[in-house]
């Protein structure tokens, strides 16, 4: 059986993982990258900013949960190319002994996550999964080794569930990862969403890339996500007014959304 990770790496079209460094002003892409990134920046201007944005929302969010909720375990689902701050490292730098799980399947980001995505403690744990987010009772599976889900555990989908082939398969993937974690435990997501028609039409240029679909979703999609849990103020949002630093630059409203919601 082959396993997802021993698939040839194309460096002949355009890559989800890699646009989107692109777009985060990271160097972990090839020209066909950058084309087709340049092509949705010609769409979308802003889409550089959103990313940005997001990326942000992330680092803040895992701060939020590590340092206020009192988060030691995460469990990071369609982790992407390793970047600044990435989940184990804000953690750790809060709670040494924290424990972080990565999920992905995806070739690329696998050889670069398994280099990078390392301990920066010695008292924490940080591992790789190989895993596909459309089946979560394998990554349920497969986190129980490293994670104790009788104790709290933080999932987050950061701009992955765009990648669902549909809105049901949305729907079915967040129910069976919230189903399995405890009472006192988190669960953060954002995505890009229909609110800037703009960011639709590059959704339907990327899709012509030969890059892996991504499909924007309504904001009351994105809430629905939530129904079965209690949102930390200030509920769904644009990414970049949840929890702002007042370091941050004082933009307009992102287009991507997101929240973290409270398993009571």
């Amino acid at each position: 059986m082959v396993r997802e990770s021993d698939r040839l790496v194309r460096t002949d079209v355009p890559h989800s993982a890699r646009i989107w460094n692109y777009w985060l002003g990271g160097q972990d892409f090839y020209e066909v990258d950058r084309i087709a990134g340049e092509s949705g920046e010609s769409v979308f201007p802003e889409i550089g900013t959103m990313a940005r944005q997001s990326r942000r929302f992330l680092i803040r969010a895992v701060r939020y949960l590590a340092a206020e909720a009192g988060i030691r375990q995460f469990l990071d689902v369609g982790t992407g190319l390793p970047t600044m701050q990435n989940t184990h490292e804000v953690a750790q730098g809060i709670a040494p002994e924290s424990k972080i799980v990565y999920v992905d399947n995806d070739p690329l980001v696998l050889a670069h996550a398994r280099a990078l995505l390392i301990n920066t403690t010695d008292e924490g744990v940080t591992a790789l999964v190989e895993s596909d987010f459309h089946d979560p009772e394998q990554i349920v599976q497969e986190a129980r080794n490293i994670l104790n889900f009788n104790k709290p555990i933080a999932v987050l989908f950061m701009g992955v569930l765009g990648h669902a082939r549909t809105w049901d398969d949305v729907i079915r993937v967040t129910a069976v990862l919230q189903d399995a974690i405890p009472s006192g435990s988190y669960f953060a997501m954002y995505e890009g969403t229909t609110e800037d028609q703009r960011l639709v039409r590059l959704s339907d240029y990327y899709a012509k890339t030969g890059a892996v679909p991504y499909y924007v979703r309504s904001v009351d999609q994105i809430r629905e996500v939530f129904q079965n849990l209690e949102l930390v103020e200030p509920g769904v949002v644009p990414v970049n007014q949840w929890h702002p630093d007042a370091s941050e630059p004082d933009e307009k409203p992102s287009a991507a959304w997101g929240g973290v919601g409270r398993k009571l």
